[in-house]
């Protein structure tokens, strides 16, 4: 049959042009193979063949020519519509503006609503009938009830968004862009399975490296022999979870046939160094860190290097065999509603999808998180594990959306696990006063002591003896961080004096041992993440690596950890000497989610929004996607202008400002809430830029050890 001449795009030299007709067959065929894995080929396809329908009209012909602007979209979703394919209508109708609302059956024409524009009147398509529509019925699941039909419908978008952004850079470069370039699952397997043989067969005099091979093997065991599912894996603190999770995830998806492992990070301040032990054992090829200061996306695309070029394709989709990412890309992608935070979405179905670190998945959003990683684990053929030294009671939310779902524990013996690795003495010091406790602080040759607000950071640093003493917080930019942290250890290698004050920055993700620690008031996971960070390795004697809890005299508890506070001093009445054991971090958690109550999980109400709809609007897609952010940021940023980031602000003055070039300041830059922005700016110390961010003007009010001056308290608790 010879296809109509119609065309979809013309190449920017002019010389190439390629029809509606072909690009339509194009995105289904790669639409339909995204959207396999979970069954949703046919669908896929379906809504692919009508993305472009409206294409064929003499309006968008003509627009090609260089005429006025054509809405293409909603022909094809309206095809959709009448149809009653409801999915691939939401998918169509927002190929290039975003998944919009559903709305109501009361919109009229000029709403931007799914009711809105099936409703809207479009120029005649005409020619389109040269399509032949697949027979398609979404899974039964996808539509059981409105979470499931949300979620299909995002997944759905997603393959179709994917595959038009490919077909259509095929075409306009004349050539496929080197994707899905990877080692295969099986062969990376190989690669860590030998290296754990490695540690198996090493000698282990000590007690941590014995438990440390103890949770390896289980790892390999599981991994390669337990069905696709929900796992838990409950590790202490310096106990080799990172290697053996990873060692879990690639045997397990090589057994499940499945296509890739997602590390999902809970800070982006740890994620490049997770992403460098990886990409040093499986080659930098195949591990793509997906967070604002990757390489990649720090270069002119012009200057990218083969290798470069390769991840920043893969950052687009995720198209790599191991992703590295934060949990606020992770899950704000599920709820996104653009097609550039939605594009990678279809590659998260076929994996295995790894939460270190999971009792920080944010308490006002967890009901929305363990919905997504139930319908994950149901309809997408993924595995999740929830990898972590204090694992929260997560049971009754998995209850609630997915009865069926019983989650594995991949550690053999747990409780046996805690006891043997167990490298601390936990007391409490009760309330001192300020001088007093740090008096103590430096009579310690060296300690960690990690506080709630920087400023008491700073103010307990300045009591401490000159040399060797360290004042870690985000008021230091993260290259300033960096250095401390190589000179902090460094000094406790060579057993020189090093007293280091920090807030909760230091308790995750930084791999430093001392010989004894304090923590300020907190809840009980934070508290074994302190503990974590002292005799990590086990070189002394439980009893004689102490974690001091204390609290200060004149200082309440910052809001926002009050109730972790109850919840330990909960926990204390009941497992006073062994707060470090899996029953007494149960029980904290289940006091912790019980204190605060179910509608506290879902803080906005984005799972009711579309169970109910929201002020008479169905499936909100669009409303959602505004109100689901994990981090609600009202900080303000200032660029510190020294070293690299001296040349970096010049750039920046000098303009354009562009987003590789905000990123390359990111090391360079620190958030301070507005009211102290405003007081920096007013003081004249500030160089304001048209964005709403700064330049310090004043270097005298930034310290290499101390960071960024701030005199005015807000009274509001900063914590990082």
């Amino acid at each position: 049959m010879e296809h109509s001449t119609r065309l979809a795009h013309i190449s920017e030299d002019g010389t190439r042009t390629q029809t509606v007709y072909d690009h339509l067959a194009g995105t289904a065929g790669l639409a339909g193979s995204f959207a396999a894995p979970f069954g949703a080929q046919s669908e896929a396809e379906f809504a692919a063949w009508l993305h472009d329908v409206g294409k064929y009209s003499d309006a968008f012909q003509l627009r090609l020519k260089g005429g006025p602007k054509v809405d293409h979209s909603t022909a094809g979703a309206q095809e959709a519509w009448v149809r009653q394919h409801l999915h691939a209508a939401f998918a169509v109708a927002g190929h290039h503006s975003g998944l919009p609302d559903g709305g109501s059956p009361a919109d009229d024409p000029g709403d931007a609503t799914l009711f809105g524009r099936s409703k809207k009147p479009v120029a005649p398509y005409d020619g389109w009938q040269e399509v032949t529509l697949p027979a398609s019925t979404p899974p039964a699941w996808a539509c059981a009830d409105p979470l499931s039909l949300a979620f299909f419908t995002r997944m759905l978008y997603s393959c179709l968004v994917d595959a038009d952004f490919i077909d259509t850079e095929t075409f306009m470069d004349g050539k496929a862009a080197p994707r899905g370039s990877g080692t295969d699952i099986a062969a990376l397997r190989d690669i860590v399975s030998a290296q754990a043989q490695r540690y198996l067969s090493a000698e282990s005099p000590s007690p941590v490296s014995v438990q440390r091979n103890t949770v390896l093997r289980a790892c390999l065991e599981k991994g390669a022999h337990g069905p696709q599912g929900l796992y838990t894996l409950t590790v202490p603190t310096g106990g080799g979870k990172t290697f053996a999770s990873l060692a879990f995830a690639l045997e397990h998806a090589a057994a499940q046939k499945m296509k890739r492992v997602i590390y999902v990070i809970p800070y982006m301040s740890i994620i490049d160094q997770t992403a460098a032990v990886f990409s040093g054992l499986l080659g930098a090829e195949n591990v793509l860190a997906d967070f604002s200061n990757a390489e990649y996306k720090t270069v002119e695309q012009d200057d990218l290097t083969p290798a470069q070029y390769r991840q920043m394709l893969a950052s687009e989709n995720w198209d790599a065999p191991v992703v590295v990412t934060t949990a606020v890309q992770f899950f704000e992608s599920l709820y996104a509603n653009r097609s550039s935070r939605c594009r990678k979405l279809h590659n998260i179905a076929d994996s295995v999808i790894i939460f270190d670190e999971a009792q920080t998945l944010p308490g006002d959003y967890l009901a929305p998180c363990v919905s997504a990683i139930a319908q994950l684990i149901q309809h997408y053929h993924s595995t999740a594990v929830l990898c972590t030294a204090t694992q929260p009671a997560l049971e009754p939310l998995f209850r609630r959306f997915a009865p069926e779902l019983h989650p594995q524990e991949i550690t053999p013996d747990a409780a046996r696990l805690y006891e043997v690795l167990r490298r601390t003495t936990l007391q409490d010091l009760g309330t001192l006063p300020q001088e007093e406790f740090a008096a103590r602080l430096a009579r310690h040759p060296q300690m960690l002591c990690v506080v709630n607000r920087r400023k008491t950071a700073q103010q307990l640093y300045a009591a401490l003896p000159t040399e060797g003493s360290y004042c870690l917080t985000t008021l230091l930019c993260a290259a300033d961080r960096r250095r401390q942290l190589d000179d902090i250890r460094q000094r406790l290698k060579e057993g020189l004096p090093c007293r280091v004050v920090s807030t909760s920055l230091i308790e995750a993700g930084v791999d430093v041992d001392f010989p004894v620690a304090y923590r300020e008031q907190c809840g009980l996971d934070s508290l074994l993440q302190t503990a974590g960070r002292c005799n990590r390795e086990g070189r002394r004697g439980a009893e004689e690596s102490i974690v001091y809890r204390f609290r200060l005299v004149g200082l309440s508890i910052p809001q926002m950890i009050r109730s972790n506070c109850d919840a330990l001093d909960y926990t204390v009445d009941y497992y006073p000497t062994r707060l470090d054991s899996p029953a007494a971090i149960h029980a904290y958690f289940e006091q912790l989610y019980d204190s605060r109550g179910e509608k506290s999980f879902d803080q906005n109400g984005i799972l009711d929004a579309f169970i109910h709809g929201v002020d008479g609007c169905c499936l909100p897609f669009a409303s959602v996607a505004k109100q689901f952010h994990l981090i609600q940021n009202s900080a303000r940023t200032v660029y510190i202008p020294i070293n690299e980031g001296a040349v970096l602000c010049e750039r920046l003055r000098k303009g354009p400002i562009n987003r590789i070039l905000l990123r390359q300041l990111g090391i360079y830059s620190v958030s301070c809430y507005f009211e102290q922005f405003q007081s920096l700016y007013n003081s004249g110390m500030l160089e304001l830029l048209p964005d709403g961010s700064a330049i310090l003007s004043d270097l005298t009010q930034y310290s290499q050890k101390l960071g960024l001056n701030m005199d005015v308290e807000t009274g509001r608790g900063l914590f990082f």
